[in-house]
């Protein structure tokens, strides 16, 4: 069996990774982080010309036709680049809505006339919706959620009373959080808090799993991204840097801190990979690859940006470095859609019950 990317997948890496390069390098990350914009209108655009919100959207439903396994091609490229645009949000919440069947909303996201946000936190009873009449209400706070001060639509799982379910909310309506301080300067975020506010009900706990599985998914994909890239940059930092009239990557502990990141970013990568073909093929471990990936993304992420620190030294701990658009953005995705933790807790549920029964949860 085969576990290399195809030559389309390939081809599609490699121009994602130019498209970026031109509209999301170094300088410009830096120059759009003290401008204070939700995200480069510039960057956004080409993202939609390209049919990148559309990469895993069947052709029918006006998108590429594509799977999750070259959504996650895309994330890792944007996280190689902490590229400032709403994307993984985007392709969240398209499959949401395409799930169920909201196709006008589908369309409209896909011309990028409507910007959605995704709160689908792991904080139990952090949102409950309640129906009223022929519809729905939603009440409560999410977790801190990107894009939600500029989003039209916010996708959201609140407790229905039997359980998580997902639904839409009109932030047009509803009005649009402020903007809070955030540490990362890439993406802006917002607490969604609603009392009583009308929802539409996208699906129950199926869809609310299928969420969480792609959330999950996709953040490890992204910090996969941001590993790799940042590996590379402290493995060229060792090689410039000289001490004692030596590039410090000639000393033996620098070499095996170097070789840790490496083994944590191959790990991500086939983690991250196999959840979101999972994810693509609906595997009856779809959940359990998703939730793996999440645990092995987090923990992985978090050493991978520990270590760059310290092979980068006093000026890797500096705002002016490069180094901490990367390591910002990685400390929020190793909570989004749940932390290592959370996941654990779910994966231990997930394979419990083969443990119960005498069966292999290899």
């Amino acid at each position: 069996m085969d576990f290399d990317l195809s030559d389309d997948q390939l081809a599609l890496r490699d121009g994602a990774r130019e498209l970026l390069d031109d509209l999301a390098g170094p300088g410009e990350i830096r120059a759009f982080s003290e401008q204070g914009a939700p995200f480069d209108p510039r960057l956004w655009a080409a993202m939609i010309e390209q049919g990148w919100l559309g990469i895993d959207t069947p052709e029918s439903g006006g998108g590429l036709g594509l799977g999750t396994v070259e959504v996650a091609v895309l994330l890792e490229e944007v996280g190689r680049h902490a590229a400032p645009a709403p994307f993984l949000p985007t392709v969240l919440a398209l499959a949401a809505l395409r799930r169920a069947g909201r196709a006008g909303e589908v369309e409209r996201v896909l011309a990028g006339e409507l910007l959605a946000c995704v709160a689908a936190g792991t904080t139990p009873g952090a949102l409950s919706a309640q129906a009223e009449g022929d519809g729905w209400t939603v009440s409560g706070r999410s977790d801190p959620t990107p894009y939600a001060p500029v989003a039209d639509l916010a996708i959201v799982v609140a407790d229905d009373g039997e359980g998580p379910a997902v639904f839409a909310v009109s932030l047009s309506q509803a009005g649009r959080p402020p903007r809070e301080p955030a540490m990362d300067l890439t993406r802006p975020f917002g607490w969604l808090r609603f009392e009583r506010e009308p929802a539409q009900r996208l699906g129950g706990k199926d869809a609310a799993d299928d969420l969480l599985d792609r959330g999950a998914a996709s953040t490890a994909a992204e910090m996969l991204g941001a590993a790799d890239h940042v590996l590379a940059m402290a493995v060229g930092y060792a090689k410039e840097r000289v001490q004692f009239g030596r590039p410090i990557g000639s000393f033996q502990a620098v070499k095996h801190r170097c070789a840790d990141m490496l083994v944590d970013v191959e790990g991500m990568r086939s983690t991250a990979y196999w959840a979101a073909w999972c994810i693509g093929a609906a595997d009856p471990d779809a959940s359990v690859a998703a939730s793996t990936a999440k645990i092995w993304g987090s923990d992985a992420s978090k050493r991978v940006m520990a270590s760059a620190l310290q092979v980068h030294g006093g000026i890797g701990f500096t705002w002016e470095h490069d180094l901490h658009f990367f390591l910002k953005r990685a400390q929020y995705d190793q909570l989004a859609y749940g932390g290592a933790t959370a996941h654990r807790d779910r994966l231990a549920g997930l394979l419990r019950p083969r443990v119960e029964a005498g069966e292999s949860v290899v």
